[in-house]
């Protein structure tokens, strides 16, 4: 697992050199501590310059040192991932002649794509982002894996194309301008995130999961290889779906525990990590597994109990550690890292499992994905529910089951069942795709409103976050209801929320996250059972239950889904008060022009004083807001 960064010059009077390079590896030097390199060819047209930085995992040796090049040194690569079927390509190659220096992953890629060009990322499995200067044909190729857990931002400006997988490296190119793409706020606002390919600057775009790029005679080009079907399905009967399901699953995470550094697994006691945990358990040959939890003194929070029964079943080295208010110390950084806002909460436990674990191990396997592909959300049981319920006569809903729901007082707790029930009925009548917005919103269209001011509304007539969405529900006849909805989480919440805060959290602290339920042949397989295999009499993960039946004990698989939340909504109230108040009611803040003034202090007056909770929408202003402070009044 690595860093990559570089540059491709079309100046007539390229300055382009090892020192602007090494600077932008500088600036990812967590992402690889151990080793760096760069690679400039400054006396050609165009000047290209690659660098890198190393974080061990595979061939520990010098002869796996990046960029890398083939053997006439006319193609080079700089390459950040993991290729789990990298051997098998590689006796492939051999055959066909090629020479190999090293026993690295990278090396294979190199020579693949001597023999594919562009469709060599079809043969790949496993997790990258990589980029190929061809000097031969005087092009760069980009390529980021199928789901997007590996990170490739870009910037093309003034005829000097830039990328680098993560912002402050980019930034380091100084090819790219401060100036913010205004119309991503309310993205950010509602998602929680800014969805690719844009990015919070406008000069920045991200290429997006499963498409590659490519560079050449200043003309760029960008081509998707690989896209899940959601409406070919395969017939098999359920036991038997289930039986293959399962092998695939054991034989994702076999092929993830090859590797030549300390290996252990994210636990959260959740039914996708414990999965996984007891299928490494299975395959360890009697070496324990080492696992690593996060909990909170906050039991509504807390799933340390469950994270232990496993622990205890599969005979674990098992570690744990409590996240407290002060946790909080570590957001200059995350901020830094993440380099544009992002509003997910659990960045913060996260962060701390990954410095945690990397105390022990340098690799950790997680249950990323299993959710998408299993159907593990509530609200797609609540989205299902509600279809029945819009069936109702109008009158009945309308003059006595929402009077009367609307009318129950609650108290303000972001997992109160009322708040939900609320949000339920006020969904059900919606279009699909505007049910689900409202599942996932951390702010809503009226929520939006009413907090920006007008001068702000009118700059941005033409946004709508929903468009995101429209493509993922704009179906083929016949398609089911959840395979929509898996559809469009897999497709935004898990690439632009899930992978981003996963690689964030370990690379920051040097450390490999690895995902056996984003195998890519177990997802289109999964992706090709008929939907009520998923979701069956409202029972989320069906299938997944009836695999894992016989190994996870029944307590894990029958608990309710908690979520890895952090209990900021208190922290706001107690500890955190003065951050959240010295940050949102600051002058510079409210001068900023894009909120109302009155209904910021209103919303946080409500907040401290529990008349209302706005636990997730304080926290996303929050982290705009010093987004802002870091990287744009900063600068100024």
């Amino acid at each position: 697992m690595c860093g990559i960064c570089g540059i491709i010059d079309y100046g007539r009077e390229s300055n382009l050199g090892p020192g602007l390079i090494n600077g932008m590896c500088a600036k990812m030097t967590h992402r690889g501590p151990d080793e760096g390199g760069a690679y400039v060819e400054n006396n050609a047209y165009p000047a290209v310059g690659l660098g890198h930085r190393r974080l061990k995992i595979i061939d520990l040796s010098g002869s796996a040192r990046q960029p890398m090049c083939n053997e006439d040194k006319k193609i080079w690569i700089v390459f950040n991932g993991e290729i789990y079927n990298f051997k098998e390509l590689k006796e492939g190659l051999l055959e066909r002649g090629h020479k190999f220096i090293s026993h690295s992953d990278t090396e294979v890629i190199i020579h693949l794509y001597e023999e594919e060009g562009r469709d060599c990322v079809k043969k790949l499995r496993g997790m990258f982002a990589f980029a190929i200067w061809d000097s031969n044909n005087k092009q760069l190729f980009l390529a980021r894996d199928r789901l997007g857990k590996k990170p490739l931002l870009y910037s093309y400006k003034n005829g000097v194309f830039s990328f680098a997988s993560e912002f402050m490296s980019l930034i380091a190119s100084g090819n790219m301008s401060r100036d913010i793409n205004l119309h991503t706020i309310p993205d950010y606002l509602t998602y929680g995130y800014i969805p690719a390919p844009e990015s919070i600057y406008q000069d920045v775009h991200k290429l997006l999961p499963g498409h590659t790029l490519l560079l050449k005679d200043k003309i760029v080009d960008i081509e998707r290889y690989w896209q899940l079907d959601y409406t070919k399905k395969n017939n098999i009967p359920f036991q038997e779906a289930a039986r293959q399901a399962g092998d695939m699953l054991k034989e994702a995470v076999s092929i993830r525990l090859y590797s030549d550094v300390p290996l252990g697994a994210f636990l959260s006691g959740g039914i996708d990590s414990s999965t996984v945990v007891g299928l490494m358990a299975g395959l360890s040959s009697g070496k324990k597994v080492k696992t690593f939890s996060i909990g909170f003194n906050d039991k509504d929070f807390d799933e340390l109990k469950y994270a232990k029964i496993i622990a205890q079943s599969f005979d674990t080295e098992h570690r744990e550690f409590i996240v407290k208010p002060n946790a909080v110390d570590i957001l200059p950084e995350l901020v830094e890292r993440y380099g544009e806002p992002y509003s997910d909460s659990s960045c913060i436990p996260t962060y701390y499992v990954a410095k945690m674990t990397r105390q022990y191990v340098t690799v950790a396997l997680n249950g990323d994905g299993g959710d998408e592909l299993f159907a593990g959300y509530e609200r797609y049981r609540a989205i299902y529910l509600s279809r029945w319920y819009s069936r109702t006569p109008f009158l009945l809903r309308s003059r006595f089951i929402e009077p009367i729901i609307n009318g129950i007082p609650h108290y303000p707790h972001t997992k109160n069942k009322m708040s939900r029930l609320k949000r339920f009925i006020r969904g059900a009548s919606l279009s699909l795709p505007k049910r689900y917005l409202r599942w996932v919103s951390v702010c809503d269209t009226d929520f939006q409103n009413r907090l920006y001011s007008q001068e702000f509304k009118n700059s941005l007539s033409n946004s709508n976050p929903e468009r995101l969405l429209l493509p993922f529900f704009n179906h083929s006849e016949g398609q089911e209801l959840i395979d929509m909805l898996l559809c469009a989480d897999t497709n935004t919440y898990l690439p632009n929320d899930l992978l981003v805060k996963m690689d964030i959290a370990t690379m920051a602290n040097s450390l490999e996250a690895r995902s056996p339920f984003l195998d890519h042949r177990l997802i289109e397989f999964v992706v090709s059972l008929k939907a009520d295999f998923k979701m069956r009499w409202f029972i989320k993960k069906y299938l997944l239950k009836n695999i894992i039946k016989d190994f996870i004990p029944s307590k894990i698989i029958s608990r309710p889904k908690m979520g890895f939340g952090v209990p900021v909504g208190s922290w706001f109230r107690n500890d955190l008060k003065d951050l959240l108040t010295g940050t949102l009611l600051s002058q510079r803040c409210l001068r900023r022009g894009y909120f109302n003034k009155e209904f910021i202090q209103w919303i946080v007056k409500q907040h401290l004083e529990e008349k209302a909770d706005y636990t997730y929408q304080l926290w996303a202003l929050l982290m705009l807001e010093l987004w802002h402070n870091r990287f744009i009044d900063n600068h100024a």
